[in-house]
């Protein structure tokens, strides 16, 4: 979710598809999307080609292999985790790791993990699940921080503090000597002492 995106307000003569747009973009600003369709996405050729058959002719030749079963087991286990990426984003690390470890179950379980195609997108699916993070809202009248522009010359440290005028700032204890930036070889004659 991008905080500091313009809140759509829908005007009299917006179009359908516009209102439309706007909607879904704000619906899937606020969860993973992405990483919810890669995962979804991946499931389906994992759960498919076991069962696909191409017929040619007279001449049927079967994808049916004996991991069939738990084929179709990982891949209707990655749509419902692609869809549940979608509406309850809290699981989001949850099945960002389970769709990972299915991935790569799929691999000798169902041949090759749906030919490497259900494999990649569900990792790369399991992956943005891992790495999406919910966006905080910019608060009422808070304005987001600046980024310094290249090339600008920002103070020194000394030349922002001099405009802040005498703050109470704490001077040296009693106890410390006129030697404490130095290093503790050097301070007190050259002895070091603990406290």
């Amino acid at each position: 979710m991008n905080p500091q995106a313009p809140v759509y307000v829908r005007a009299e003569d917006d179009a359908w598809p516009t209102v439309v747009y706007y909607h879904f973009h704000a619906w899937s600003g606020r969860r993973p999307f992405w990483a919810g369709l890669f995962t979804l996405l991946g499931g389906f050729p994992i759960a498919y080609f076991p069962y696909a058959d191409l017929r040619l002719g007279n001449i049927s030749l079967a994808m049916a292999t004996t991991g069939g079963a738990g084929a179709l087991i990982i891949g209707v286990l990655l749509i419902t985790l692609g869809l549940a990426l979608w509406f309850q984003a809290t699981i989001r690390v949850f099945a960002g790791v389970a769709a990972i470890l299915l991935a790569l179950v799929s691999i000798p379980v169902s041949n090759l993990g749906g030919f490497f195609v259900g494999f990649t997108l569900s990792m790369v699916g399991g992956a943005l699940a891992l790495a999406w993070a919910p966006g905080q809202p910019v608060e009422e009248g808070e304005q987001p921080p600046v980024e310094p522009q290249p090339g600008v010359v920002g103070l020194s440290k000394a030349d922002a503090t001099a405009d802040m005028g005498t703050q109470d700032v704490p001077g040296p204890r009693g106890t410390e000597t006129a030697h404490a930036s130095e290093t503790t070889a050097h301070a007190d004659g050259g002895r070091n002492s603990a406290g």
